[in-house]
């Protein structure tokens, strides 16, 4: 409508101009040639119009004829390149539905009608990863690092080729080259991280972190709590043979992470083997505030060497008191009521988990309780039949498999800070059978336990690691019949509470990852 009104002004902007020099009085002279000419206005206007538009004609003409041929190649130019370009796109249309045939055969007219466009090796490259031919999507990639415009994107395939193919070295270096090029790349830091990590060479993989949170890669928090995670995995490391270092490390990724258990875990327990156990004691009551554990109720318990049952019987009721609401203060404290022959106690501590539903580790623990109060056999192999459909304890769980402790990096996929203490989603079915074994072999009655010594030193985590659940009963009846006993020659001499030894029980082997007191942390 706009261009309609316009147009009709122009017209009447013209028609009037007409009429005006119409109405204008005079004569134009010109004189040309001893000739004199004479003419009216408008004439001499109309022909002054007429040669300007013959002149404009004739310089179109010219500039034709000189530049005809620029202009018809630049026109073919500009149609090759528009097919090429619809040609990528039926290329692109075609890898991303998995058309081979229409993806090679777009690749091709695109190197045909348009072969130095950075978006002809892109399709290219992606043709041939579509049909398997590494060796061409690999010749792609590498045809892009040397324009800056693909570098990145050659790069980042030939990573991913690499990765395809095993070859550890070259995604490495690929990984590499991209942070040092282009370090807003959001894979290359994780991705070199990841490599860094499985390499165990936490120092690297602490500068990777550090720069993936300068580069924005990694939000703030999360590269905090993987910088906790590296220092407690470099704190493992040298605990051996650099326990100061180790400590600084572990005691550095508690201000990091309060919550991270093992480098609580493992700060408490190198402190306390220098002979500070109320620092040990402190740092694992904090961490117990964030995050009750039984590793950390372990080493606050055992933190002062030359403890008897009753003093670590008494920190475990401290214990117990600072967190009513999580389970396992009631299940320490019960724990180490069992090893100070306080029956009664233990079993007042594990009342309201009983009420609330068993767990395993409840049920196993009561059925200890019952074994050495008052040799109990018939509770204790009821006790043991809960156990089988009891609901699961908290475990370490790396991608969603539990594992038997804490490890920096996932067994599995190499994430870093992929373990996590959580309830495992899968049924115990496969313990069941072990646990009836169980109780069909407990016939022979049981002698007592023998009292605990009244010194015992602070355990490392690979004994806690190693202790069985319960201690392996002798022998037992079907749990409908009545107990039988049996010969009192073939009653085997049990382990002590605080020294059950070593099982080869193969309930105890196969409950390993839901034993009553779980395994604590140690390196990878």
């Amino acid at each position: 409508m706009i261009r309609v009104l316009i147009f009709l002004a122009c017209v009447l902007a013209v028609g009037l101009a007409a009429v005006w020099i119409a109405d204008q009085s005079g004569q134009v002279s010109v004189v040309l040639g001893g000739y004199r000419y004479e003419t009216t206005l408008g004439v001499a206007l109309f022909a002054v119009v007429l040669a300007a538009t013959v002149l404009a004609l004739l310089w179109m003409v010219l500039r034709l004829i000189t530049r005809g041929p620029d202009a018809l190649t630049g026109f073919m130019q500009s149609r090759r390149r528009i097919k090429g370009l619809n040609a990528i796109a039926r290329g692109l249309v075609a890898v991303g539905t998995g058309d081979e045939r229409s993806a090679r055969r777009a690749a091709r007219d695109a190197r045909r009608l348009i072969p130095g466009s950075p978006l002809t090796r892109i399709i290219a490259a992606q043709t041939a990863q579509l049909t398997g031919d590494h060796a061409a999507a690999e010749n792609s990639f590498r045809a892009m690092l040397e324009h800056d415009d693909t570098r990145a994107l050659g790069l980042r395939g030939l990573f991913i080729e690499a990765r395809r193919q095993g070859d550890t070295v070259v995604a490495r270096e690929m990984a590499e080259e991209a942070l040092r090029t282009t370090p807003e790349a959001p894979w290359a830091g994780p991705a070199l991280l990841d490599y860094q990590c499985a390499a165990g060479d936490w120092a690297a993989a602490l500068t990777t972190v550090e720069r993936n949170a300068a580069n924005r890669v990694t939000e703030r928090s999360v590269a905090r709590r993987q910088r906790a995670v590296l220092m407690t995995a470099e704190a493992m490391q040298r605990a051996g043979s650099d326990p100061g270092t180790a400590l600084n490390a572990a005691l550095e990724a508690i201000k990091l992470a309060p919550g991270l258990v093992p480098a609580a875990v493992l700060a408490a327990r190198l402190t306390a083997e220098q002979g500070d156990a109320k620092r040990a004691m402190k740092i694992a009551e904090t961490a117990w505030k964030t995050a009750p554990h039984p590793d950390l109720a372990e080493v606050y318990i055992r933190a002062r060497h030359g403890d008897t049952a009753q003093d670590r019987l008494k920190k475990a009721k401290s214990l117990a008191a600072k967190d009513q609401a999580s389970p396992e203060g009631a299940l320490a404290l019960a724990r180490t009521a069992l090893e100070a022959r306080d029956f009664g106690l233990a079993r007042e501590a594990l009342k309201p988990l009983i009420e609330a539903g068993p767990t395993v580790r409840t049920a196993l623990l009561m059925a200890e309780i019952e074994e050495a109060d008052q040799g109990n056999r018939a509770a204790s192999r009821g006790w043991l039949a809960r156990a089988v459909s009891a609901r699961r304890d908290p475990t370490w769980i790396a991608d969603g498999v539990a594992i038997g402790q804490w490890a920096p990096v996932s067994p599995f996929s190499g994430k870093l800070d992929a373990v996590h203490w959580a309830v495992p989603h899968e049924a115990l079915g496969n313990a069941s059978p072990a646990v009836e074994t169980i109780i069909r072999e407990a016939e022979a009655p049981q002698s007592a336990p023998e009292p605990e010594p009244e010194t015992a030193a602070l355990p490392s985590p690979a004994a806690t690691a190693t202790r069985p659940p319960v201690p392996s009963p002798p022998a037992a009846i079907a749990p409908a019949a009545p107990a039988a006993p049996a010969p009192a020659t073939a009653t085997p001499t049990p382990p002590s509470p605080d020294d059950p030894g070593i099982s080869t029980d193969p309930f105890t082997e196969e409950l390993a990852p839901v034993s009553p007191r779980p395994p604590a942390f140690g390196p990878p």
